[in-house]
């Protein structure tokens, strides 16, 4: 019966191989995911700041259609504060989004591409760039 005791104390627990074989593993998974899915998340962010750019052009088209004249800046979307009875009181737009990286997009009447350019410098914040940081606009 001695036996039995001893050797179910001997049986409990893992390994320190067991335990560096699940450690290796989960290692390789962690590496798995974080290569397939962190790139995607900055396609995303891109798509994100291409469709945000392509509502306020809808904005700005029907404040035009509206007004004849384009926006002044894109705050003039919103509708507030404004006595012309041909800008609709709710507005064109909700609210201002902020682009993926938690700046406001920029806004040019006339535009240097274009009659109105809406841009967003990237995840750098700055002029130029390559990948997650180069410019997108509405004229790409």
């Amino acid at each position: 019966m001695k036996n039995e005791i001893k050797n179910k104390h001997k049986e409990a627990g893992f390994t320190l191989v067991e335990v560096m074989v699940t450690m290796v593993i989960i290692g390789l998974l962690t590496t798995f995911v974080v290569i397939n899915v962190l790139p995607a998340q900055g396609k995303a962010m891109v798509q994100k700041a291409k469709g945000d750019i392509s509502i306020l052009e809808q904005a700005i088209e029907m404040y035009r259609l509206d007004t004849s004249v384009y926006p002044e800046s894109l705050e003039d979307l919103l509708g507030q504060g404004n006595n012309d009875d041909r800008i609709r009181s709710e507005g064109y737009i909700k609210s201002l989004p902020q682009d993926p990286w938690k700046n406001d997009y920029n806004y040019a009447y006339p535009g240097d591409n274009g009659i109105v350019d809406i841009w967003t410098y990237g995840a750098d914040g700055e002029e130029g760039g390559e990948g997650l940081n180069a410019d997108i606009g509405n004229w790409q």
